[in-house]
């Protein structure tokens, strides 16, 4: 089996399925029926209804826009996918619009009213309770209904603008790599930064460079779009603050169901412990025979130990992946290692390289039937195959939660990375367990070394580096210049002598940073990464009983706030450090191991 494209017939046969169209125009039915019954929402019957439409055009809408984006995905280049996407953004608009009073009303009324309300046999109302309960707690930050409703309108062609626009132009975007001899080679965004991520070392600086040059001639668009989407939250901040200061971070705490304490004593304990972080790169740049790692090369495959050795590491075939992670998979339970099976049998992976597809990789799912849909591009590296198994972890997460109302189902980013990095964990166990001598115990070990440097000290700067960014930002806008200098400073700060030289360009190549929907996007796979480590040590502890309780913990993360379900589950605080830092001692340890086995190879030489 090669790398497998989409089977997405379940939903639609294509973007000119009358289906669609169909589909189109009950949500209109819904929006239409929403702003005929507003005047009488105080009525528990009608605000029942209210919450049944929203929610059946929200799931038609989801699952159109998923449709829309995949295809969006796999050809960036679309313009019919592009064209859905812009009219289905239009319609959710329109859809919010309609809600807004219905939102001010369940943000406003008496606790009875409520009750009342999520009194009802339909699970997409009755499941509404934590909903309802995050919703109340924005209620001294909420606009007028009117103003609310003007806000939806203007994001549509405003903020959601400048999102589509970084992905148009990255989409489409060819770098041109210089090679030693005089050739050059034409390559599209995502093909080049997929080569950092392999075992092609020498084209790796290469690729960066032509990425970097790539970014340079395009810094002052890619500028304008992040000036852009954090003014226009800067601003919205501002309207909001009428009852108290609202904070920058104070969106992104809410969507993440976490406190501002949790965060802090996350980050504090990371940087207390960036020295692990550090000390993983610097044992990496060792096998690399350099002094330091750098930045083209720290998310590479691990080269060979020695010059004798064959230079080029292994290379996976797509379906011997799938195989070692449905193996993976069954040393937790064999329904984990089934599940691989559905994914592929339906045709919900799609991962065959091509020109025009988008950066990165994605787990997303069909709403309205509840199917998980993975999207990567397969290169065969190591990395590709724990970037698949990670995916494969979000889709379980969802595949586990298809019988719950939808509304239930919401998990925020800080959560919806345990299943995933679980996934990971899982594979590299899996494999190391199967290594039979120490070099093959170093490569597994290598993305152990590899995820720590990444998320204890790559994440990090992401997120210094944001927040500094929405500081200075309040005072005006940053050139790329000084986005670039922003990006050094918290770059050497977090790496140290582990890589002295910065990748000033990483605000403008790495699309997280312009995502319209969210801003920072980045800490929470810091935190899934020490969350999840935590999650994995109670496989052993808790022998047969893992993996029941395990499925009650992802079935809680759309119903609970993160802290909620640490102290139901694991019986700690995340607001404390202590819990942040067994969870580093564990990477700490894997590093060690890391050290303490090359060490003996080297003894041997």
């Amino acid at each position: 089996m090669t790398a497998p494209s989409w089977n997405l017939s379940i939903a639609y046969n294509g973007l000119n399925d009358p289906k669609i169209e169909q589909d189109i125009e009950l949500i209109k039915q819904c929006i239409s029926a929403l702003n005929i019954n507003v005047e009488h929402r105080n009525q528990v019957s009608v605000m029942q209804n209210a919450l049944q439409t929203s929610e059946a055009a929200g799931t038609l809408m989801a699952t159109i826009n998923t449709f829309a984006t995949c295809h969006a995905s796999v050809d960036s280049s679309d313009e019919d996918a592009k064209a859905m996407m812009g009219r289905i953004a239009k319609l959710s608009s329109e859809l919010s619009q309609a809600f807004a009073p219905y939102s001010d009303t369940l943000t406003h009324k008496d606790e009875q009213y409520i009750e009342q309300v999520l009194d009802h046999e339909s699970g997409d109302v009755a499941g509404q309770s934590f909903q309802l309960r995050c919703l109340r707690g924005l209620a001294d930050t909420k606009l007028s209904v009117v103003e609310e409703q003007l806000l939806t309108a203007m994001e549509v062609d405003g903020k959601d603008a400048w999102g589509r626009l970084y992905d148009n132009i990255t989409g489409t975007l060819e770098v041109v790599l210089e090679h030693s001899d005089g050739a050059t080679e034409v390559m599209g965004f995502s093909q080049a930064a997929s080569v950092l991520y392999g075992s092609d070392f020498e084209l790796q600086p290469i690729a960066w460079k032509a990425i970097q040059k790539a970014m340079e001639q395009n810094k002052e668009s890619f500028a304008s779009i992040l000036n852009a989407l954090a003014g226009w939250r800067l601003t919205e901040i501002a309207k909001r603050s009428t009852k108290r200061d609202v904070h920058f971070l104070e969106p992104s705490l809410h969507d993440s169901r976490i406190t501002s304490t949790t965060l802090d004593a996350m980050m504090d304990v990371a940087k207390s412990n960036r020295h692990i972080g550090q000390k993983a790169g610097s044992l990496m740049a060792q096998v690399y025979q350099l002094d330091e790692m750098k930045p083209w090369n720290h998310m590479a495959a691990m080269p060979a130990l020695n010059a004798e050795e064959n230079s080029t590491t292994e290379l996976y075939a797509f379906d011997d992946a799938i195989t070692i992670i449905r193996e993976a998979f069954a040393t937790v339970d064999d329904e984990m290692a089934d599940f691989v099976d559905v994914m592929v049998e339906n045709g919900w992976i799609d991962a065959a390289p091509g020109k025009q597809r988008r950066l990165g990789a994605y787990c997303t799912k069909l709403a309205a039937t509840r199917s998980p849909l993975v999207f990567m591009t397969w290169g065969g590296s190591r990395s590709d195959l724990l970037t698949l198994a990670h995916e494969l972890g979000h889709a379980f997460h969802n595949w586990v939660m298809r019988d719950m109302p939808l509304c239930q189902t919401r998990y925020p980013m800080t959560l919806a990375e345990t299943a995933s990095i679980f996934a990971e964990n899982i594979v590299r166990d899996h494999l190391l367990n199967k290594a039979e001598v120490n070099s093959e115990k170093l490569e597994m070990l290598w993305e152990e070394l590899s995820s720590c440097f990444a998320l204890m000290v790559n994440i990090p700067v992401r997120f210094e580096f944001e927040k500094a960014f929405y500081q200075a930002r309040k005072d005006g806008e940053l050139s790329a210049n000084q986005l670039c200098e922003l990006m050094s400073k918290h770059w050497a700060e977090w790496y140290g002598e582990s890589m002295s030289n910065s990748d000033p360009y990483f605000w403008a190549s790495k699309l997280h940073f312009s995502i319209s929907e969210v801003s920072f996007y980045n800490y929470p796979y810091l935190f899934g990464f020490l969350f999840s480590k935590g999650v994995y040590a109670q496989r052993e502890r808790k022998g047969a009983s893992f993996y029941q309780d395990y499925i009650s913990l992802l079935r809680d993360t759309g119903s609970m706030t993160a802290e909620e379900v640490v102290e139901k589950h694991l019986g700690m605080d995340l607001s404390k450090a202590d819990f942040w830092q067994q969870s580093v001692d564990l990477v700490k340890d894997k590093v060690d191991e890391f050290e303490r086995l090359m060490n003996q190879i080297e003894s041997k030489k």
